[in-house]
């Protein structure tokens, strides 16, 4: 009952509030961006053409959106991968990082981790998406907190993630996984 003075509205619903409000703010900005582009005069990129284009054939120029790095053969995996580590080591360790412990480990050596790799990887996509309030509005750093970087820095530094090995300035490499990607992963060549 909301008129009780004890009853107290669950965190959650205040959480599902500030996404949802965050999903407006996105389908908002692509109604500004689709009402300019028919004032303008242009087609909206998403539709098809009069020239029998059809959805889903991209200009070859358009930008795309970056597969997960797991999926990449090189020289796009050491690409993806040197942009990660860039951000990583410029953003990731600084900002939110403290000590390596033993109950909050770290490897120096994270790049050589496939499993690091992967949730680093999905960090880093998810934080391209959500730290623009063009698309995400004003929540999308919450969200991302919640939802990305907070259990993904859980499960790496776990005592059974993929550092459990590592400790403080040491590199264990017995535990490492191999460096090859399973068969399954990888795009058939054409």
């Amino acid at each position: 009952m909301p008129d009780d003075p004890s009853f107290e509205v669950p965190v959650g619903l205040f959480q599902d509030v500030e996404d949802l409000k965050a999903q407006v703010a996105r389908l908002a900005a692509e109604v500004t961006r689709l009402t300019e582009a028919a004032a303008e005069g242009e087609a909206p990129a998403d539709d098809a053409t009069d020239t029998g284009e059809t959805l889903g054939e991209a200009d070859e120029d358009e930008w795309k959106f970056p597969p997960f790095i797991l999926l990449l053969d090189a020289p796009e995996y050491d690409d993806e991968l040197r942009a990660l580590v860039e951000w990583v080591e410029g953003v990731l360790v600084p900002g939110y990082l403290a000590e390596p412990s033993s109950d909050a480990r770290w490897c120096h050596l994270w790049f050589e981790h496939p499993v690091a790799v992967a949730r680093l990887h999905a960090c880093w996509l998810a934080w391209q998406e959500l730290t623009d309030p063009a698309t995400c509005g004003y929540t999308g750093p919450s969200v991302w907190h919640r939802d990305h970087l907070d259990p993904c820095i859980r499960e790496l530094r776990a005592s059974s993630g993929p550092f459990a090995g590592c400790v403080k300035g040491e590199h264990q490499i017995d535990h490492r996984l191999s460096g090859t990607v399973p068969s399954a992963w990888r795009q058939p060549e054409t």
